[in-house]
């Protein structure tokens, strides 16, 4: 007994040092909900991010979610350290993902796999509630009972093996049926999450008129979303300074504290990433330089303003057109203030406008910088140099103030490649003739769209893994059956009415480079294909379908002995449905 005495001391000490597990409440009072943690009011004050926690501490915030529970083994203990709650999100999948609810072995294992995350870390003292799900209703009603369903079950499995915290699920706005569905299908459900950027100042009114008696968590606001604001006319998107961004989160915070429905909210993205644009959503640069949107929340937060502010910061002025030839220089100018009177520094950075924008906040691969574009610059004065290759770019302007602050702004230019005039007659050609490849005028333009071309969308110069140079021609299939294709012509736009082609004679083979975006895409590549009942037809046809695998692949079509003295079609693609959506990338296509 003796000898087990300082054993049972050790293990009643190391009990007493652990921390307890905190008891999370939803309570009502009057017309107003509230949490409260350990019978202590706790108004939601949160970050939607997984770093720079002792940042947001600092700034007055008491909370984090989680989308998913990948990085907890490590992150709740983070958290605990930093004095933060965490709201532990239980990923739920996606039907554009390709989750089927109805498939019961899929519901199934979903659940298993959310029963096991919640019983190992059920017993953390930092985490305040579970968030079951993250728009996985999808964009359009939100009314598949079916997916309510699943969520409810985890909901109620929440509360048997833990019900010491309330349980929540996050959706993509409120329009549809989304808030009546989960009060009539969600009993379990404690608290709706919502997710609303532009329209998250007039939630607490749209709340109310789609129904709304549960308690609510804006579980992302920020900025204006990508689809939310207004574009050029080559279609990129306009981006708001972070000043203005700032602007929007105070806006928003603001209103939703009146509302009594409203227990909190998680500003998104506490830390940066890239979503249409490097800057779009991010709180905070790569080198933790603190935006405007940091001041806006910490004085919300904790009452006080930041000791030092981030820079202001006006939209970047270009001196000329934001149309021009690939190639030209080009002048732009930013103005910013500090209102601390920091002395500011410039930097500059010219990138491919990205051609990889996903919905819902899946992950996008970083744009392609050019940074021997930047010529010279000085202060807020930037001379640069377009690329030689077509399409659109944005110049980024980041001001930092030497005290860990700074401000962001963007603009964009499209580089538009000249169509020169058709010569009436046949081209005698050098050969290689090239239809397609990095820094060369096309001899043939893809302008002959056909079938269903409605359902088709291209990037001819897509930055993200060509075979070669720095693009590739990107081709999306969007519709799971019909056809469709394109023909590169000469002249654009011409079906055989024009008197003008090229001559490819001595070419021995059509060669192109191809892959498909997952492998097993169907294509076929043909050239040739105006008959003779044209005015004007091709004086040859060749043609070769192919199955595409994920990687680069080096295709022919013998063209050797061939007339290939008339060729007003050059290339062509075309495919039929296959069941889905479908995605493939060109390349190097030329006579050789």
């Amino acid at each position: 007994m003796l000898k087990s005495l300082p054993l049972r001391l050790a293990v009643l000490a190391a009990i007493a040092a652990t921390p307890a597990l905190a008891d999370t409440k939803l309570v009502k009072s009057g017309d107003r909900f509230q949490l409260t943690v350990d019978n202590k009011p706790f108004p939601v004050k949160g970050i939607g991010g997984l770093t720079n926690l002792d940042l947001a501490a600092a700034s007055g915030a008491n909370t984090l979610r989680t989308w998913g529970t990948d990085e907890l083994d490590t992150l709740l203990d983070q958290a605990q350290k930093a004095g933060l709650k965490v709201t532990v999100g239980i990923w739920l999948g996606h039907e554009r993902h390709g989750f089927n609810y109805n498939d019961v072995e899929q519901v199934a294992a979903q659940y298993d796999k959310a029963r096991a995350a919640i019983e190992k870390y059920k017993s953390h003292p930092a985490i305040l509630m579970w968030a079951i799900g993250n728009e996985m209703e999808g964009f359009k009603d939100g009314d598949n009972a079916a997916i309510w369903s699943a969520v409810n079950n985890i909901a109620a499995l929440a509360k048997r093996l833990d019900p010491s915290r309330p349980t929540m699920t996050v959706v993509a706005e409120v329009g549809g049926a989304r808030v009546s569905s989960i009060h009539k299908l969600c009993p379990d459900v404690d608290i709706i999450g919502i997710n609303s950027y532009a329209g998250a100042a007039s939630l607490p009114k749209r709340y109310a008129a789609a129904g709304g008696t549960k308690p609510y968590i804006v579980t992302e606001f920020g900025p204006p979303g990508t689809w939310e604001v207004e574009k050029t006319s080559y279609g990129s998107l306009i981006e708001p300074t972070s000043t203005q961004k700032a602007d929007s989160y105070r806006t928003s915070a603001l209103a939703l504290s009146a509302d009594p429905l409203c227990l909190g909210h998680y500003a998104f993205k506490w830390g940066n990433k890239q979503e249409a644009t490097a800057t779009w959503f991010g709180m905070l640069l790569p080198d933790n330089s603190r935006l405007g949107a940091v001041d806006v929340m910490q004085e919300i937060w904790s009452g006080k303003p930041a000791a030092n502010r981030a820079p202001l910061i006006q939209p970047i002025s270009l001196a000329a057109s934001d149309r021009s030839k690939p190639g030209t220089t080009h002048t732009a100018t930013v103005s910013a203030t500090d209102p601390d009177n920091d002395k500011l520094t410039y930097t500059w950075e010219l990138h491919r406008e990205s051609d990889e924008v996903k919905l819902g906040g899946d992950a996008e691969p970083a744009t392609l910088n050019f940074p021997d574009a930047i010529l010279k610059s000085d202060a807020g004065t930037v001379e640069f140099k377009l690329p030689a290759i077509p399409g659109a770019y944005r110049l980024f302007a980041f001001v930092r103030d030497g005290k860990g602050n700074a401000a962001t702004a963007s603009s964009t230019l499209l580089a538009e490649a000249p169509t020169p005039p058709p010569v009436a007659g046949t081209i005698p050609a050098k050969l290689p003739l090239v239809v397609y490849a990095d820094d060369v005028v096309p001899n043939w333009h893809p302008s002959g769209w056909m079938g269903n071309h409605g359902a088709i969308k291209v990037d001819p110069a897509h930055t993200v893994k060509p075979h070669s140079g720095l693009v590739s021609f990107k081709v999306d299939y969007l519709a799971p059956d019909g056809f469709a294709g394109i023909a590169w012509q000469y002249p654009p736009n011409d079906w055989g009415d024009l008197p003008a082609s090229f001559n490819a004679n001595g070419a021995k083979k059509l060669s192109l480079w191809a892959r498909g975006a997952v492998g097993g895409e169907k294509v076929e590549f043909k050239f040739g294909i105006l008959d003779k009942s044209k005015k004007f037809p091709d004086s040859a046809s060749g043609g070769v379908a192919v199955t595409l695998t994920p990687e680069w692949k080096q295709y022919f079509i013998d063209v050797e002995g061939l007339d290939l003295s008339n060729i007003k079609t050059g290339f062509v693609w075309s495919v039929a449905g296959q069941g889905k959506p479908l995605t493939f990338y060109l390349d190097d296509i030329k006579f050789e």
